[in-house]
């Protein structure tokens, strides 16, 4: 393996979870990991947001941040740092909502998803940074075998050039209504 090339000859320091919250830019494969780690962190959030407000009877408001999401974990996998930051900002600022009106914002898969979204943000700095440094111009065209990746990898390529300027809108409506919730009077 390591006569053809195909083998690291430098140990990666950590294991799964470092990676998972405290992620670094190597090489072209940290940040294909990184930007691939960024989106199912995302859709995670999207589909367990989805079916939050499908259980708790507003299946519209579920489905309207279910997509924000969506478009977000898009916005990620392809490098955008302002998908990351406004991802964590809206969830961050959803939890203080639901903290506020409920008394239940921060759980601990609250704390866990807040620590993923914020280790997307450093990833998807790391990533620009590195790109830049390494004039990265984009990566050969990636494997579509497993719906897994024609989700994490074709799709990206595809909608956001054409739904970024509605994730922009769908995040200035998203943070607008958290932080009137937030602020309004009782």
């Amino acid at each position: 393996m390591h006569t053809l090339g195909l083998s690291d000859t430098a140990a990666r320091p950590g294991g799964r979870l470092r990676a998972l919250f405290w992620p670094t830019i190597r090489d072209e494969a940290d940040f294909d990991s990184v930007t691939t780690q960024g989106f199912w962190v995302c859709f995670v959030v999207a589909v367990v947001t989805i079916g939050f407000g499908a259980f708790t009877g507003s299946p519209f408001s579920g489905l309207l941040e279910g997509v924000f999401y969506f478009l977000a974990a898009v916005g990620v996998r392809k490098g955008s740092r302002m998908a990351g930051i406004v991802a964590f900002t809206a969830y961050l600022l959803g939890r203080f909502v639901m903290q506020r009106y409920t008394g239940n914002g921060f759980g601990v898969m609250s704390v866990i998803f807040l620590a993923l979204l914020g280790a997307n943000i450093r990833g998807s700095w790391l990533c620009a940074r590195w790109a830049k440094e390494k004039r990265f111009t984009g990566f050969p065209p990636r494997l579509n075998q497993t719906l897994g990746e024609q989700l994490s990898s074709q799709f990206p390529e595809l909608l956001w050039p054409q739904t970024r300027h509605i994730f922009y809108g769908l995040a200035g409506l998203e943070v607008t209504m958290l932080l009137m919730a937030l602020f309004a009077p009782r």
